[in-house]
């Protein structure tokens, strides 16, 4: 006969809508009775919309009537009673905007390796080109590469009362990564947890001042950093980066329904590595091309630009002086000041 406890380690298989845990570590099961074949749950939320509180009941009894034995599974949810249970609380209400930034925009890609970081290196200084006080966010914990993009080999500074960092600025952007806080090569080995919990303290312990554009570089995926961020403020948008071929294109999908589940607003798609051109003239297509452009059409996003496969943009970015910064005036450059001016506009 099946057990409370495997109804309940069947449930861990049901996430929160829009989080990363489950309704059991959430503490919502507060009842399990087991009768012939038959389960019924009760569950407690503590806030959250009837579309949230129906998804959790399908996605459960679903769950429990694959379970050997049981023929018939019914949850039931309870309204809430007294204090709401901190773990069942709606995870964006501790969302805080914070003072001084007027706009934070994540840079995401579904996949590895299509330029996302060089994007937002060059996005952020491109920007800062363009008049805007901005700041430059590396959300990618376990691969950081800002720093060296930037050509920062300084650790930041603390205020007078100890209480905050203060991010050391190149080439007029204030950057925060945690390749500053570590030593050399050391690979950071942490869980998902303390990866959420030092990306809040980048948002909330930095002093970031008065800044126009916050441009946040978010790691490959749609995992515990990307759910993080949106808990922690209210994002302005997401920008997706991919590059022309369908293998990155169908991630691109993933990202933006990313976005989309946790209501940010998609400011559009840049296709990277669009083109080479040889010394000749000639331009060739490697990766194929309009890839992102007609995935943009289809999702019904803006098509922010593309950007070349030129070797000026990788030989900046190892040597600390993003393109846009060392060459403003090269086409390179110009793409991502191109790029830079469609996002201002977009955001208005």
């Amino acid at each position: 006969m099946i057990t409370e406890e495997q109804i309940k380690e069947a449930l861990k298989a049901v996430k929160y809508p829009g989080y990363s845990r489950d309704i059991v570590s959430f503490g919502l099961v507060k009842q399990v009775n087991i009768s012939n074949g038959s389960v019924n749950v009760s569950m407690q939320l503590a806030s959250g919309t009837p579309e949230v509180a129906q998804q959790i009941k399908t996605e459960s009894e679903r769950v429990l009537k694959s379970l050997p034995g049981i023929t018939a599974a019914q949850v039931h949810l309870q309204a809430p009673t007294g204090a709401p249970a901190v773990a069942a609380q709606n995870p964006w209400q501790n969302q805080n905007k914070i003072p001084g930034i007027k706009r934070i925009v994540a840079v995401a890609s579904g996949k590895g390796g299509v330029g996302k970081s060089t994007t937002s290196v060059n996005l952020a200084c491109a920007l800062q080109h363009l008049g805007a006080k901005v700041g430059l966010l590396d959300c990618d914990i376990y691969g950081p590469s800002i720093p060296l993009m930037m050509g920062i080999h300084r650790k930041p500074t603390v205020t007078e009362d100890e209480t905050m960092m203060i991010p050391p600025v190149a080439h007029g952007v204030k950057v925060m990564s945690m390749g500053l806080l570590i030593e050399g090569d050391s690979p950071v080995i942490w869980r998902g947890p303390m990866i959420m919990k030092t990306i809040q303290q980048f948002i909330t312990s930095v002093a970031w001042g008065e800044l126009d554009y916050m441009i946040v570089d978010l790691p490959p995926g749609t995992g515990d950093a990307q759910l993080s961020l949106c808990q922690t403020v209210p994002l302005d948008g997401g920008v997706i980066v991919t590059t022309p071929q369908e293998a990155s294109l169908g991630v691109v999908r993933k990202g933006i329904a990313m976005f989309e589940k946790v209501n940010v607003p998609i400011l559009g798609i840049v296709e990277n590595m669009s083109y080479f051109t040889t010394p000749n003239g000639e331009r060739v297509e490697i990766f194929g091309h309009g890839g992102g452009k007609s995935e943009a059409e289809r999702q019904k996003v803006t098509f922010l630009g593309e950007i070349p496969i030129f070797t000026e943009i990788r030989i900046a970015g190892d040597s600390g002086v993003p393109i846009v910064v060392s060459a403003p005036e090269k086409p390179a450059a110009k793409a991502f000041l191109q790029v830079a001016d469609h996002l201002r506009a977009k955001l208005g």
